[in-house]
């Protein structure tokens, strides 16, 4: 009696053990995969927007985007703010495991939201909304450039019944801080993976994260990112 007690609790033991690989399998670490194409994207953009197709008499804009990581729980996803946007103020992307896409949740001037759903390609991330008031797809398309140095969104829509989408704007912006050619060694964030451009110490080691929500996380639980940063770097070996 007594052993299969034993064999229960041991069981018991496996099927929870069990259970908190899953969960952290389709949580933080499922997000972080899912959204490492775009890990790069993060850090502050000084940008100039003008309308489509570009002219010399067009008016132009600047905006900044701010572009960070959040964690709660077992939930992770990348936060947009806009300062002086033209259009938008905020924004949330996640990446949705079950259907392979990502989702990108931008919030206007005036509170509205609009969800758009696409893929990466080529490095570009596409992501289009169904605007059902103004019978319309809208598309918006995002990249870096000149090695990570420029990004570069572009604001697009299609009417109903039509079959290419229209150029309507565009923003282009420059890292912060840094010159297009001007980029030396890249330090990797210790917690997502991205451009580490910040430091942190652990047990007198130098880290790097790349955002202030990459650096609340790592404050948390150093010793659980460092140990998960130093196996990944020896599965690259």
């Amino acid at each position: 009696m007594k052993r299969l007690l034993g064999l229960g609790a041991l069981l018991a033991v496996i099927v929870a053990v069990t259970a908190t690989v899953a969960a952290e399998k389709t949580g933080v670490a499922a997000a972080k995969a899912g959204l490492a194409p775009l890990n790069e994207f993060v850090g502050e953009w000084k940008g100039t927007g003008g309308a489509l197709p570009a002219r010399p008499t067009n008016p132009t804009w600047s905006e900044t985007i701010n572009w960070g990581w959040r964690f709660k729980g077992d939930d992770a996803w990348m936060q947009l703010d806009f300062k002086n946007g033209k259009y938008y103020k905020a924004g949330e992307l996640r990446y949705l495991d079950d259907a392979k896409k990502f989702q990108l949740t931008l919030t206007d001037k005036d509170d509205k939201q609009v969800v758009f759903e696409g893929e990466v390609k080529d490095e570009v991330l596409t992501a289009e909304a169904v605007d059902k008031e103004k019978k319309e797809t809208q598309q918006i398309t995002m990249n870096l450039a000149a090695e990570g140095v420029r990004m570069i969104y572009t604001f697009s829509r299609k009417p109903e019944g039509r079959t290419l989408f229209t150029k309507v704007y565009q923003v282009a912006s420059n890292r912060a801080g840094e010159s297009l050619g001007s980029r030396d060694k890249k330090n990797e964030c210790v917690v997502s993976g991205g451009l580490g451009t910040m430091a942190v110490s652990f047990k007198g080691t130098t880290y790097y994260v790349c955002c202030s929500g990459c650096r609340d996380a790592f404050n948390e639980n150093p010793e659980k990112y460092v140990k998960e940063f130093e196996a990944a770097k020896k599965n690259k070996k």
